[in-house]
């Protein structure tokens, strides 16, 4: 029998708290200045905090090796096996030879590279977000992005960028209705409050798309795409999550969203960007991770101009990679680039070529958002106690810890519901499954360092929270008193950034907000959204999400450079969250539902 301590550190709080954070600080520094590879970052902080709970925790080491086995289980399932089946519908649009007409489809609405971002990156992956979340958004819309041409490190940076502020409503806003059950706060009173942090995230967020495609140059050029699309989202977002429905917020605002963008395409179009989108195909095999994109690198500046590329493009992307079909014109080469023109295909075509994510839009909303069939397929969800651990671990108030019981939710999990439509595309598009069969085996053999990275952090994750270590850092954190409102969205940041998942992030420090919340005379309401509200903007430096993106796009062991790339964007948005939930504690309290 363990009982947690939030104090083992010689009865001192601050210093118990430094010494917890020392897996975190493990992880980052090995990411971002040792530069070594995702896998071995991970497997060095399960290491740092299996040490601490240990010899600084006093946590049998039976009980520590239990919980690393529980998260090591949770990261194969539902987290990889939900990108598995993600990048397998891509590859199996690929080996059908529909991915080009894929490409013309959205070139119908702009062949511009930054506002395909816009469509992809921000619409489409919120919609993706809102309907299935848990990395699938990032490995589908990252890999689109490289096959519409734009450059591996522009695109892994895009997409993780963007999938900011749909999160905290994602996958039917499981993260809200999370944070709901366990303070026994109404989630819908949680979703409105979310609904009045959040949209101010998506109102800068498509700029910041623009700065990472094309530099400043693309936000001279490009910014009235940019504001509608950011406008309209923010405010389909609002009204949903507050006068709507919590769990369709972000299908609507991605919708609502979409529907903006192209309406005002249809009467303007950015100058300077038309047909320049196939140069980065071509031009991303010249440059290497740091290159990407010029002196601005991943993270904005001016985009320098593209080179030849030294080698065969689909060495970056290996087999996912598309091959050019009969959608795209030979390439020519007009002032020593190489480029694309895509060719307009038919609607029939373009039908065809949408499939699978029609597929996944309507699968998902049959089993997310119509009671009946949600209820029968939650029924058949499996919990069971993990063996040896369960019933040995207590809190700090002494009580059996729940987080022992590991969830088996085989058949509602978004990896079965995406295996499920990838059956019905392969039947739709008549592929052999042999063929089918075989791209399932080869996607899983490309993410097998992914499923390493993966795996290893949601171990190390689960010896944080069960030997104590995140409680330590939250209560810690907490003791800022009023001021608490301030430091707030950090823990939903940094619980993010650990697990990869803002509804983790919730089920790990929801309570403490409420209870800290009590305690310095505060909402606890909105201490409680402030944690979902940061936990969205922590995802994007989360080592599993790095990991999945950098493998979706063709980066393998290339983390440590995104993450160099994408921390100012988070510490950025961080910081207005902050501001925010501090302003809603005082002056700005009356905005609050």
């Amino acid at each position: 029998m363990y009982r947690q301590v939030l104090e083992p550190i010689a009865g001192s709080l601050w210093l118990s708290a430094l010494v917890a954070l020392l897996p975190l600080a493990t992880i980052f520094v090995m990411l971002a200045v040792l530069r070594v590879k995702a896998h071995w970052a991970a497997l060095a902080g399960l290491a740092a905090a299996l040490l601490v709970a240990i010899v600084g925790y006093g946590m049998p080491a039976k009980l520590a090796l239990l919980s690393a086995s529980q998260g090591a289980a949770f990261g194969l399932f539902p987290i990889m096996w939900i990108v598995i089946a993600a990048i397998w519908i891509y590859q199996l649009t690929v080996s059908s030879g529909r991915f080009e007409d894929l490409r013309s489809a959205f070139g119908l609405i702009s062949d511009d590279h930054r506002i395909q971002v816009l469509v992809i990156a921000f619409c489409f992956g919120a919609l993706l977000e809102a309907l299935a979340g848990f990395g699938a958004p990032l490995a589908i819309t990252g890999v689109m992005l490289v096959a519409l041409g734009l450059r591996p490190g522009r695109a892994a940076a895009s997409v993780l960028v963007a999938n900011t502020a749909p999160v905290a409503f994602g996958a039917i806003a499981t993260p809200i209705i999370t944070a709901g059950l366990l303070t026994k706060i109404p989630y819908s009173h949680v979703g409105a409050y979310v609904g009045r942090q959040t949209p101010l995230l998506a109102l800068f967020v498509p700029l910041v798309l623009l700065l990472i495609a094309d530099g400043r140059r693309g936000v001279r050029q490009a910014w009235p795409a940019a504001a509608v699309c950011g406008l309209s989202f923010a405010l389909a977002q609002f009204v949903a999550s507050n006068y709507i429905s919590v769990e369709l917020t972000d299908i609507i605002a991605s919708l609502f969203s979409l529907a903006a963008l192209v309406l005002v395409l249809r009467v303007w179009q950015p100058k300077g960007g038309a047909g320049t989108a196939g140069e980065y195909l071509t031009a991303a095999a010249a440059d290497g991770p740091e290159l990407d994109g010029g002196p601005g690198g991943l993270g904005g500046g001016p985009a320098s101009g593209p080179q030849r590329p030294s080698g065969p493009v689909s060495t970056l992307v290996g087999s996912a990679t598309p091959a050019v079909t009969g959608t795209a014109a030979p390439p020519s080469n007009a002032g020593g680039v190489a480029q694309r023109v895509l060719v307009p295909v038919s609607p029939g075509r373009v039908m065809m070529a949408l499939l699978p994510y029609l597929v996944i839009v309507v699968a998902f909303t049959i089993t997310k958002a119509i009671t009946p069939v949600s209820d029968y397929l939650v029924r058949t969800a499996h919990a069971f106690p993990w063996p040896g651990l369960n019933g040995h671990i207590l809190t700090p108030k002494g009580k059996v810890s729940t987080s022992t019981v590991f969830s088996f939710p085989w058949l509602t999990t978004p990896g079965t519901l995406l295996f499920i439509c990838g059956l019905i595309v392969t039947a739709l598009y008549r592929i052999a499954p042999a063929t089918a069969a075989r791209e399932l085996a080869g996607t899983v053999y490309r993410l097998r360092w992914a499923i390493v990275t993966v795996v290893s952090v949601l171990a190390f994750a689960y010896v944080m929270n069960q030997s104590g270590q995140t409680s330590t850092i939250g209560t810690w954190i907490a003791g800022a008193g009023a001021a608490f409102a301030f430091l707030s969205p950090i823990l939903g940041w940094l619980g993010t950034a650990v697990t990869g998942s803002d509804t983790s992030s919730n089920a790990l420090f929801a309570n403490l907000q409420q209870v800290a919340a009590a305690k310095a005379g505060l909402n606890p309401t909105l201490l409680v959204a402030a944690n979902a509200s940061g936990g969205v903007v922590g995802k994007m430096i989360s080592p599993q999400n790095l990991t999945i993106v950098a493998t979706a796009v063709g980066l393998t062991h290339q983390e440590g450079i995104l993450f160099r790339r994408v921390i100012k964007w988070s510490l950025a948005l961080l910081l207005a969250l902050c501001v925010l939930a501090y302003l809603q504690s005082t002056v700005l309290a009356g905005i609050l539902p």
